[in-house]
């Protein structure tokens, strides 16, 4: 048999070398090239949703293409993330994920319609903000360690609110009595507002709620904080204690917001847009923008939100089998 020409060879290798390129996902070497759509999995104007509308035009400006925001709310964050969860893995459709939907959710909820590690791939840990131990201004306790002291005495005659059974408040609360060793009757509400309504008449004696939505209440001195419950104090409150350096060492409760994409996607465009976010991020603006909130920004590499996903799995999950929480039995 007679061997083909060299030419031809070559010619063969390069075509080879050519659909091979032109098959890469989403043609990943020329990312982006049309609009990104973020999605929020809870409705417009929370938490979630304004922070990504903070971050969206930067990042629009970073990867120079439109950025969208869609709302995909219901089912703590369920339904929003699973449709990324299904959606092509070509970096075009991505999710703002947060403690809820890549933390709490698994461990309250029997079955999720996604697996938070398995169906997504990590893109950068967007923002943190600690939670805030918040009373009412009559409360004699001044202080977290008599906070602590009021509930031991009256062992179960204490009430604490949330937002609901299952909510990063309410698991919060529970891992803080856990670690104080007090026992109090968890009250649940359909989010912040009514439960901050009973709280500052005394139908409560305690709750965490966001630095953000508590700081306007804070000033007007219609509920006393008594603790930050993150590592470090927040820079909006820097006089306000951590709740470890005030008497609980060592408890630590943060609401925190990453980008993902489905699971799949090249790496080449992962770090794209974790480099065009860690840019937002560093902006002089935005990081004013958030810290004005009470956020602080984070970025870092996509190792960095895997770590914390991996951390807040495990911690909420041993919270919940010690209170035996369960949404759907």
């Amino acid at each position: 048999m007679v061997a083909p020409p060299r030419w031809m060879c070559l010619l063969a290798f390069s075509l080879l070398v050519l659909d091979l390129a032109i098959a890469l996902p989403a043609n990943a070497q020329d990312y982006p090239n049309q609009t990104l759509k973020i999605v929020v999995p809870f409705v417009a104007g929370g938490g979630v949703d304004v922070v990504a509308r903070i971050i969206a035009p930067n990042l629009s400006e970073e990867l120079g293409q439109p950025v969208i925001i869609e709302n995909r709310g219901g089912a703590g964050g369920m339904i929003g993330a699973a449709a990324v969860a299904q959606a092509p893995p070509d970096g075009y459709t991505l999710l703002v994920g947060t403690g809820s939907t890549h933390g709490t959710n698994s461990s309250v909820y029997s079955h999720l319609p996604y697996d938070p590690v398995r169906d997504f791939t990590p893109i950068v840990l967007i923002s943190s903000s600690p939670l805030l131990l918040i009373v009412p201004p009559p409360l004699p306790a001044k202080s977290v360690g008599e906070l602590i002291a009021l509930a031991r005495n009256k062992r179960g005659e204490l009430s604490f609110g949330s937002y609901g059974t299952g909510s990063i408040n309410h698991l919060g609360a529970e891992l803080f009595n856990s670690m104080a060793k007090i026992e109090a009757n968890h009250v649940p509400y359909r989010g912040s507002a009514p439960a901050l309504t009973d709280l500052m008449a005394g139908r409560l004696h305690y709750m965490f709620d966001g630095v953000s939505t508590s700081l306007g209440y804070l000033q007007a001195g219609t509920i006393r904080a008594l603790g930050v419950a993150g590592a470090h104090r927040s820079p909006v409150l820097p006089d306000q204690p951590t709740i470890s350096e005030a008497g609980l060492p060592g408890y630590d409760t943060m609401v925190w917001f990453g980008l993902f994409a489905p699971a799949g996607t090249p790496k080449s465009i992962i770090l794209r847009v974790n480099s065009a976010t860690n840019a937002v991020l560093a902006s002089p603006r935005i990081k004013e923008a958030l810290e004005k909130l009470g956020i602080d920004p984070v970025g870092g590499s996509p190792g960095v939100l895997a770590s914390k996903v991996q951390s807040e799995l495990q911690k909420w999950a041993a919270v919940v089998r010690e209170k035996n929480i369960r949404l759907d039995q």
